[in-house]
């Protein structure tokens, strides 16, 4: 916790407690991310580390020999140097992107562990303000977790910092770029349990050609209805299977592939040379560049490798990569093409027809599982993404389930899977066959890379202090690849390429309309907050009959007294005889430690009993929903209270901060006592109008109107009595309108849109599990 409050001229007794200051969130979640930061590893440790990452990381990438060679040769295969053609573009895709681009180079791009657009998007926010809310104060820079570099004034860094904040539209401008990746990972997590799932039910048709392929759909929509429906379950307690089932999987695709190549055709080997892309494409002209689109679903999955990075450390995930993954791919497409050498015909399912017989049935059931590891990885993705999406304001409130106590990353959100369910089985039984599927996933993972392209272009720039030249050279590298894939599945738009599109326009309008509708209800709440001279003015007992009783007014506001008070108080002749101001805001960090979750200060003198509390999460917390959060907001402000009469004054005109000494004070302070370990940084940032207070002299207002002396113990026991006098939680319910001569587009999206998803999704007071009878809705319009 951060305590802010006036000036303090008392830094005497100070303690030190260094051993505190990064507490972890559990104690797997947190050995492992001390491991990771460290990077001091022992042989078993990685190799175990890898082995787990299996499961959790590369299911999506390993399941895409199931339908790589259907979706390149839909029409059939005329020539079978095509073949070769094919496995060479397969063997440098997977040496190109998955390999060099995410697992040497995006990876070491994540958040403390944490990977994805918006990961990179928090990374980019604490080095520049381009924030779109800025509700940041500076003493959120001194958190444990908030990480950031320097650099000089006169870097390409500094000039690239200085135009990204130079004007909002830029920062609009990377904000919708994230949101888009964004969107197009919540494609992927439609689009990869159907197509995955649905190509591993296809074995079944496989031994028995005369089955009609509606059963095989059938097959396939029981297996997702299945998986969705246990969603809530949490992978906690089967997600030690997800590793063997991998490695099985992998093992099992690069030992046939050895089988095939020796059988059929080992000169397949030759598409190790790069020459017969230029043959190929020489040879297919039109017909061979679109069939890049299906050349590209060998590298899908790349994106939700990043995406899943959790707590894994990058030396991990490179060793699993390099020694299991890739040569198993490698060998698995290699034996299918060796296979389709002297089978041709047999392009459809290539996959099941190069199965050695004797292994069938056990390959199926194993394909299968491999699939549903494929699509839980996927889903698990999409519901972290948009977690983090939630917490910095670009998705409407919804309900997120933690599913399990160990780990803090593995959560449920039941409204989005529903919807996912809804769409994957749409998706599964409209198209009926993997050649559109894959089109349509073609389009959603290329512009994902795109995104993450230009993510890491800042990246290198702001954050690793790369030289302009290597971070040209990696973006025009990364372009022409990925712009080459996006021109051949801009060709296939028309045969199932439009279905990630009409979702991310989906999602994206909402989440863009979402957004916008917070920012300027915060810059309503900003341009009409109370002047301090206001509240001064109105006395100890703000002109009005103070009450027994805690009021808790929550605010989006972390500084500054809000609106809604002053439209409280002047419509009620009574308010409470302790006032404290609640603001739950998020941060662009993974997480924030709970010793430093909670900011305290005074607003006014003692005697106004007036606080603020401004309580801090990160984009992996979770505001649990139970009595923890008041009483943790409680025992700070006591330990607040007894601080603060170690103080000999306070100002409220004078910014004072300490943040050095005075923290290892007020953390070892709390050691010695039973309330939760605190943060102590005082200064007087909300102030307008000085005020200046001593305890000396300060008298406390109690309900009953009786003075007493201002002491620590009375002013505790005042606090207490007035918690046991009840506690009532006042929520500003503001809507916004838009003005009657306003634009039709913006009476769209904010009268109808906006005000739809405000209607549909949670309440405040049910994300802070506010009980019916303390709740205080206090209502105001106001037009944009």
């Amino acid at each position: 916790m951060e305590i802010d409050e006036e000036n303090n001229e008392n830094k005497g007794g100070m303690w030190d407690l260094e051993q505190k200051l990064d507490q972890p969130m559990d104690e797997e979640a947190g050995r492992l991310r001390n491991m990771y930061r460290e990077k001091k590893f022992s042989t078993l440790l990685l190799l175990r580390l890898a082995y787990q990452s299996l499961g959790v990381v590369y299911g999506d990438l390993g399941t895409s020999p199931l339908y790589v060679y259907n979706n390149t040769f839909p029409r059939g295969i005329e020539d079978p140097e095509d073949v070769i053609g094919a496995l060479s573009l397969i063997i440098y895709s997977l040496t190109l992107v998955p390999l060099l681009k995410y697992v040497f180079i995006v990876c070491r791009a994540n958040d403390n562990g944490q990977g994805g657009t918006f990961a990179l998007y928090s990374l980019l926010c604490r080095q520049a303000k381009i924030n779109t809310i800025p509700n940041q104060h500076r003493t959120d820079e001194e958190l444990t977790t908030y990480s950031r570099s320097t650099f000089h004034e006169h870097s390409f860094a500094a000039k690239t910092k200085r135009w990204l904040e130079a004007y909002p539209y830029r920062k609009n401008a990377l904000l919708i770029l994230v949101v888009v990746g964004t969107c197009m990972v919540i494609g992927d997590g439609i689009l990869t349990p159907a197509i995955s799932v649905l190509s591993a039910s296809g074995g079944i048709k496989v031994d028995h050609p005369k089955m009609s392929n509606d059963v095989v759909v059938v097959v396939a929509v029981i297996i997702l209805v299945g998986l969705f429906s246990l969603q809530h379950y949490g992978t906690d307690r089967v997600g030690w299977l997800f590793a063997p089932i991998v490695l099985l999987w992998f093992l099992l695709v690069g030992g046939i592939g050895i089988y095939n190549i020796w059988k059929y055709d080992s000169s397949v080997l030759r598409a190790f040379s790069p020459v017969y892309i230029y043959r190929y494409f020489k040879r297919g002209k039109r017909d061979g560049w679109t069939s890049l689109g299906g050349i590209m679903l060998s590298i899908t999955g790349t994106e939700a490798l990043f995406a899943d990075l959790a707590h894994f450390p990058v030396s991990a995930i490179q060793l699993a990569f390099t020694v299991i993954v890739f040569p198993c791919l490698l060998l698995a497409y290699s034996g299918q093409a060796a296979y389709l050498m002297q089978n041709t015909d047999h392009v459809v399912d290539a996959f099941y027809r190069s199965i050695p017989e004797s292994i069938y049935w056990p390959v199926f059931v194993i394909a299968t599982l491999a699939a549903i590891v494929a699509s839980q990885a996927t889903i698990s993705a999409t519901f972290s993404i948009i977690k983090q999406a939630l917490a910095l304001g670009c998705f409407p409130r919804v309900k997120v389930v933690h599913t399990s106590k160990k780990f803090l990353g593995q959560i449920y959100i039941p409204d989005i899977n529903w919807i996912l369910m809804v769409l994957c089985i749409a998706v599964t039984a409209g198209f009926k066959n993997q050649s559109q599927i894959g089109n349509a996933y073609g389009t959603a993972v290329v512009i994902v890379m795109l995104v993450t392209t230009l993510l890491m272009t800042l990246i290198m720039l702001l954050v690793w202090h790369c030289h302009w030249v290597v971070v040209l050279i990696f973006t025009v590298l990364s372009l022409v690849v990925e712009c080459t894939y996006f021109s051949a599945v801009l060709f296939k738009l028309d045969q199932g390429g439009w279905v990630p599109l009409v979702i991310a326009a989906a999602f994206l309008v909402i989440m863009y309309v979402w957004h916008y509708g917070t920012v300027k209800r915060y810059e309503f709440e900003m341009h009409s907050k109370v002047s301090m001279a206001w509240i001064l003015g109105l006395g100890p007992s703000l002109g009005l009959v103070r009450v027994p009783g805690i009021g808790l007014v929550y605010t989006e506001l972390a500084s500054g007294v809000p609106h809604i008070f002053s439209h409280f108080i002047t419509n009620l002749p009574a308010i409470h005889s302790v006032v404290v101001f609640v603001c739950v805001k998020y941060l662009p960090v993974y997480t924030v430690p709970e010793d430093e979750r909670f900011l305290v200060k005074r607003i006014g003198p003692k005697n106004y009993h007036m606080f603020r509390c401004v309580a801090r999460y990160g984009y992996k917390d979770l505001h649990k929903k139970d009595d923890d959060f008041e009483k943790k907001l409680f025992d700070n402000l006591f330990m607040f209270v007894r601080l603060d009469s170690m103080m000999d004054g306070c100002s409220d005109s004078d910014e004072y901060s300490l943040s050095g000494q005075q923290t290892q004070h007020s953390r070892d302070y709390n050691g010695n006592s039973s309330t939760a370990n605190i943060e102590l940084s005082y200064s007087s940032m909300d102030s307008i109008a000085p005020a200046k207070c001593h305890p000396q002299g300060n008298s406390t207002i109690t309900s009953s109107g009786h003075e007493s002396s201002q002491t620590e113990v009375d002013e505790l026991e005042f606090l207490n009595s007035c918690r046991d006098a009840g506690v009532v939680h006042i929520l500003g319910n503001t809507v916004i309108r838009a003005r009657r001569e306003s634009r039709f587009y913006k009476k769209l999206a904010i009268d109808y849109i906006y005000a739809f998803l405000r209607k549909i999704c949670r309440e405040n007071s049910v994300i802070f599990n506010v009980p019916h009878e303390s709740l205080l809705n206090v209502g105001q319009i106001f037009y944009v």
